[in-house]
């Protein structure tokens, strides 16, 4: 059986970095494509030696034409600083570089999975979350770019699916964390353990009271690999997430007893449209997918902190 040729967009990044890892290992040959906006050169640097490994820097809002097999499209900056830096690049990124991603899988017959997010549900009224809920989303606000633009996502790879017979695959990721992620990128796991690790407060927007659920990187990608291998004709949206919930304050007590910091969250206001309740209802990942997240925060904690104290 020949090598699969995956394409691997945002594979710079951090869930990128850990997808062409599995993938690596699971025998396949990977063309990882990246713009470097927020992907990291020292994440492409470990598979440089890899002979089923190469690197393509290039900005999906320009096309290109590949030959290959399924495309895993990762591309966009996912925390809020990095992709309100330039918010109409971002809208740029989820309709013209979705639009011509699912060209290239209409080329190519080949499958994509599209990474899209629990931001569709914006601030949610129905908890947790469920995919038939169409969410709560300011259409104008700061936050905009990001949410209304996976939700065009969505709706492209649905309308090249009607009308051209593309093979979907449409995930709804929650929160995640754990290696590769970068030290800057302004997420609240990453946030927490750097200012810890450096003797530094913690900072909490709002009163700490919101909530999220975390999910380790690895059992994402395992999430994307078996929804890549579903039947065809289950498309999504499906949620991806950890569905084990805490308040924001509960996690930056957690980074700081576990890094052993001496130091005292800090708090600054909330800002526009940050969500204040997030969950997954995984409840069709479990029956689609045969798919349950099986590492705990703690566990998962212990992994992203030593990750983080070896690149500090």
């Amino acid at each position: 059986m020949s090598k699969k040729r995956i394409l691997v967009t945002g594979g710079a990044g951090f869930l990128g970095t850990n997808l062409c890892r599995r993938l690596l290992d699971d025998g396949n040959h990977i063309i990882s494509l990246d713009n470097y906006l927020s992907g990291l050169k020292r994440n492409v640097a470990i598979f440089e030696d890899h002979p089923d490994y190469e690197f393509i820097e290039h900005d999906i809002i320009d096309p290109i034409d590949l030959q290959i097999d399924e495309i895993y499209n990762l591309a966009c900056a996912g925390s809020p600083p990095k992709y309100q830096a330039d918010p109409i690049h971002t809208t740029k990124t989820n309709v013209y570089g979705v639009i011509n991603m699912l060209e290239l899988a209409k080329r190519n017959d080949a499958k994509i999975m599209q990474a899209s997010t629990s931001e569709v549900y914006g601030d949610p009224e129905v908890h947790p979350q469920v995919e038939s809920y169409h969410g709560n989303v300011n259409t104008h606000g700061i936050r905009s770019c990001y949410d209304e633009g996976k939700r065009c996502a969505e709706s492209l790879c649905f309308d090249y699916m009607r009308r051209f017979g593309v093979k979907i695959k449409v995930a709804r990721i929650f929160n995640t964390y754990g290696p590769y992620m970068d030290a800057e990128d302004g997420r609240v796991v990453s946030n927490f353990i750097v200012q810890a690790i450096n003797g530094k407060s913690p900072t909490i927007y709002g009163d700490g009271s919101q909530t999220r659920s975390f999910c380790y990187v690895d059992n994402l990608i395992d999430a994307f690999v078996r929804l890549m291998a579903s039947r065809d004709d289950f498309y999504g949206p499906v949620n991806t997430g950890n569905p084990g919930e805490f308040t924001v304050k509960e996690l930056a007590e957690k980074v700081i007893d576990m890094t052993a910091a001496n130091v005292e969250v800090t708090y600054h206001p909330l800002p526009q449209d940050d969500p204040t309740v997030r969950c997954p209802d995984i409840t069709l990942a479990q029956k689609e997918l045969g798919w349950t997240p099986d590492i705990s925060l703690e566990k998962g904690l212990v992994k992203t902190i030593e990750y983080f104290k070896s690149i500090n």
